[in-house]
This record gives C-alpha cells, structure tokens and sequence, in this order.
C-alpha cells in the first residue's frame, strides 16, 4: 500500500501559523509582565498603607496616654481592632521596647513577644517588611512611638500593621481575571487578523508554498528569455512591467524600459494607438522602423483593469515570403499565356510549312526570336545590374498579361557592380517590386496603359522613379498613402495597404527619401532617392543617367492588347517583394 507523502503547507498556512504563534507568545508575554508588575505594585501599595496605618496610631496622643496607664491593653486592644476594621488591614499590633504585645487580633496572642524585626523602629526608623507571623506570611510595617523627643531615649512602644500576603493575592487575582480576558480579546483579534490577511496571501499565491512559487519565479525567468516571440506586460496605467529580449529586440528598445509608459517607448503611432487600446486586439500587422509585427493584446481583468498582456511576432520573413509566392503565382500565369500564345506562334510555323512556304515560315520564326532577343537587350543596356534587370524583364511579363505597357525610360543608365552591399538585393526588390506593382494596379484599365520605370545614379544617390497613367494621387493624401492598411481599392484575400509601407520602411532602413507626385501626363510618379556608398564596384557617382529627353526604351511588344476601359486606377501597398532570380530566368528568354 502506498503511503501518502503529505503536501507541504502553503505559503500562507506557513505565515498564519507563524504570525499566530507570534501573537500568543507576545500576548502570553505581556500577561506574565503584567501579572508580576501587579504583585510587586500591589505588595508595595499594602506596605504603603501599613506603614500609613501605623504611623498614624503611633502619633495619637491616646495611644501614648493609654501606654502610661498600669493596664494599656485594656483601653488599646478595643482602639486597635476598630482601627484594624476601618483602614482593612489584617492586623494592628502595639507593643513595648521589648516586643511584648499589649494588642493583637487574637487575644491568646497578647502578652507574647511580637514576630519579627524590630530593631530599626527601636533605633528610630520606621520600616516595611514580608515576615511570616502567627497570621501567616503578611506585609507589615513597624514604627516607633515616641513620648517626648524623637530620638532613641524617648521611644515608648511601637506600631505593627499589616496586611496578610494571601489577601493581596486575592485583590492580584481580581486583576490577573480581568487581564487574561484582555489578553484572550487580544489573541482572538490577532488571529482573526491574521487569518483575514493571509486568506487573502493565500488568493494571490494560488495556497502554493515557498519552494513552488521560487520555483515558478525560476521557471517563469527562464520562459520568458527562452520564447523568441515578443512579450510585453503593461499595467492598468499603460506602463511597462514586463518585456522579455524578444520583446526588446522587436520593438528595437533598449535601456531599462520597465515603468515607462508606452507613449514614451518611441515606436510608430500606428502601433502606440494598438497598445495603448482598451479593446482587444488579434493578428494585426504593424511597421516598425526595420520589422513587420503581427500584433495580439488581450487585456488582464478582474473586476477592473489590471493590465494588458500583448504578444509580438516577427512576420518580415514570412511577408517577404509571401511577397515572393505570389509574384511567382502571377509569374505562372503570364508564363501560361506565353505558352499558350508560343503554341500559337509554332502553328502558324507548321501551317506555314505545310502549305509549302518554307521561306515565309523561317522569316515569321526569326522575326520573333530577334524580337524577344531586341527586348531583352535594351533592358540590359539600360540597366545592367543583374537583380534590376531581372527584375524588369519579369514585371513586364506581368504587366502585359494585364494589359499595361511596362518601359523603361532612356534616362536610365545603372551599370554592373555599382551598387553597393550595403545595399541588399532584397531590399531593392521590395522597394521597385511594389512600386511597380502597385503602378500596374493604378494604370489598369486606363486608356493607354503605361507605366515607366526610370534607374540611374546621380550624385551618390541611386534614383528609382516609377510613373503611371492612372488617376494619380490627391495630394491631401501624399503622407497617408504610404501607412499601413491605406487603399484606394477593396481588400481582397490577402489584404491591402502594405505594399507602399514596406517600401517606406525599407527606404528609411537606408536613410533614404519617398515621395509622390503628380506625373506630367497624368497620373501618379513615386520617387526614392537613397545615398549610395563606395562598395565592390568602386564610385557610386560613375554611371550618372545621360540626356535628358522623354522618349523611353519599350520593353512590352504589347500595346495592341491595352486595355481601353475608363475604370478608376487605384493606388495602395499591397504589391509583393518580389523574388529577382526567378523571374530573371524564367523572362529572359523569349517572354514576349
């Protein structure tokens, strides 16, 4: 049979017990010093009184008078038990020099010599003591009596009172009953006290005992630097209690931030207003300086606002991720309509043949392969930077299968090796990628559906500029359409207003400047200056755009299949960062 191992006691029934022994020893203390201060304070009172007792009769004139008579007990002995009845002593005892009694309570005891001290009083001084005489153990007092002078030579008698040590215990034990019922009143609230205290310890530490809760303090210290998602703890007052590393590296805090309010953290206003909302919130995205953060609050309550606990994930990845997916699922689509127009192309080769024109089939089949070639060498020749080129060339296959003519201007001019790696080909993607994407999305529908990309370095600056013939920008909106979640057009499965956000951030990454403008034939121009640095490839002031006209390179043979419809062109950020390489070498060879 196995035998219960009992729990150990809580954290709470541990104090309770301490604190109620506590209390008991420091109440039981208290009654044992006033108990005995009592004693001593009442054995001195009856002293006192003794002594006033005695010295009273030994100063009445009868009392001396009646020592000069041949029989003084028969006129002090009735004196002496009314005084002994009105001042409640126990007993009052006159006697001669020699101790011999003239009085006593008990009549057998007169004319027998008198129990106890008596020399002082027969030298003049008046004293106290506890003697055990033949009443018991009494405090009395023995004064002289004086028939004359006040010295020695004309002592007489003397006085003895006293009061019986049994009686003053009797009056103690009156106040012993009345302090043990203090002392009771006092331990009962104590404890009482003490219980209402630690019922309410006991709620908060969940009835866990010391090594359990340090225990969960270690665990709970070592979770929360474990966890590489953000975790941030903030009070009824919106003040920092709690963040651990992921949160700190996140929200790109640093220092002590612990009591701090949130609106003093310096994060974006977009994510302040999140964290600092009294409703829940539940996956939103917000932009830091550097990340895309999924975002959950849920706010701590019982019965009023305690707090809120938020929780963060890096989403930048997955978003670059998602980016790529879907630039490579539209990249399919116009590779499928490439396909279908390439097989297209091949009968009319064989029907060619077929029909015995050799000659006009091989011209019909070269014509097309040095057109496709032509395209993809303008590209390069504009811009020769492997990423961008690959860039362009994938973009121009998505923007005719949508019916918008995508160019590149004869402005552009960006050579191999000039940008620098301080410069990411990711980040380039996201910055033109969506730019283009989102121009593509403005110019859909439009009559004569453009979009016109320019690149060049001028300056120390690498200049992108993206133009479209859509129905441009209100410039009242020429700050709010670079924010999170802003969109001219309606959400579709995958949401919208990001796009343009992360381009903002990824130019601010690199110290850089977006603009928006109004295009000079019609329409919306997005610009990003950003510096460039001396990197691999030397000078970033080489290579500066020459000449200055308007005529642009067309890299789309696809202006009969425009799209003539009147519709609104939108702007916003959903466009994806998309992935170069793929769309490099998938574009590259035929895509027209």
């Amino acid at each position: 049979m196995r035998i219960p191992v009992p729990r150990p006691r809580s954290l709470a029934a541990q104090l309770f017990a301490m604190q109620a022994v506590l209390i008991a020893v420091l109440v039981a203390g208290y009654a044992v010093f006033t108990y005995l201060s009592d004693t001593g304070q009442a054995e001195d009172a009856a002293g006192r009184q003794a002594k006033a007792v005695a010295q009273s009769i030994a100063d009445a004139p009868s009392v001396r008078e009646a020592i000069r008579t041949p029989d003084p007990t028969a006129e002090l002995q009735p004196y002496a038990l009314r005084v002994q009845h009105d001042a409640e002593v126990d007993f009052v005892t006159i006697m001669n020099t020699k101790g011999i009694r003239w009085t006593h309570p008990d009549e057998e005891q007169i004319g027998q010599h008198f129990r106890g001290h008596t020399e002082r009083a027969l030298r003049g001084e008046p004293f106290t003591e506890t003697y055990t005489g033949t009443l018991g153990p009494s405090v009395r007092a023995v004064v002289p009596i004086y028939d004359g002078g006040r010295d020695p030579a004309h002592i007489v008698g003397m006085v003895s009172a006293g009061i019986r040590v049994e009686a003053i215990s009797a009056r103690v034990q009156d106040q012993l009953t009345a302090l043990i019922g203090v002392a009771a009143g006092a331990l009962t609230l104590g404890a009482i006290g003490t219980y209402v205290i630690n019922a309410r310890l006991r709620r908060h530490t969940h009835g866990m005992n010391a090594a359990e809760l340090s225990r969960m303090h270690d665990y709970h210290q070592a979770a929360l630097h474990a966890v590489r998602e953000g975790l941030l703890m903030l009070d009824g007052q919106f003040r920092v209690a709690l963040i651990n590393d992921g949160g700190r590296e996140l929200l790109g805090v640093a220092g002590d931030v612990v009591g701090r309010s949130v609106a003093e953290l310096g994060l974006p206003a977009p994510l302040t207003g999140a964290l600092l909302a009294s409703e829940p919130r539940v996956d939103e995205v917000y932009l830091t300086a550097e990340r895309v953060l999924v975002v959950n609050t849920s706010p701590v309550s019982g019965g009023e606002r305690r707090g809120t606990v938020v929780t963060l994930r890096d989403v930048t990845e997955l978003q670059s991720l998602m980016g790529e997916l879907d630039s490579e699922r539209g990249f399919t689509q116009a590779l499928r309509s490439q396909a279908h127009e390439a097989a297209n192309r091949l009968h009319t080769v064989v029907s060619l043949i077929e029909l015995g024109r050799a000659e006009e089939a091989v011209e019909f089949a070269t014509a097309e392969l040095e057109l496709a070639q032509a395209l993809t060498d303008q590209v390069v020749a504009a811009v020769s930077e492997p990423v961008l080129a690959a860039l362009l060339l994938g973009k121009t296959a998505q923007a005719n299968e949508r019916g918008v003519e995508l160019v590149v201007s004869e402005d552009s001019r960006l050579d191999d090796g000039l940008l620098p790696d301080t410069l990411p080909a990711r980040d380039l993607v996201t910055i033109l990628g969506n730019l283009i994407d989102n121009a593509v999305d403005a110019a859909q529908g439009s009559v004569g559906a453009r979009v016109t990309v320019t690149a060049y370095a001028e300056g120390g600056e690498l200049v992108l500029r993206v133009s479209d013939t859509g129905a441009g920008v209100d410039p009242a909106l020429g700050e709010t359409v670079f924010q999170r979640g802003f969109s001219t057009k309606p959400a579709g499965p995958g949401g919208r207003g990001l796009g343009l956000a992360l381009v903002r951030q990824a130019v601010s990454r690199h110290q850089g400047v977006l603009a928006v403008a109004e295009a000079d034939g019609g329409g919306a121009v997005f610009e990003v200056r950003m510096p460039l640095v001396d990197g691999a490839g030397g000078s970033a002031t080489e290579g500066t755009a020459s000449g200055s006209g308007s005529a642009e390179r067309t890299t789309s043979g696809s202006a009969g299949r425009t799209g003539s419809g009147g519709g609104s062109a939108s702007h916003d950020g959903s466009g994806p960062a998309d992935s170069a390489a793929s769309q490099g070498a998938a574009v590259s060879r035929g895509d027209v």
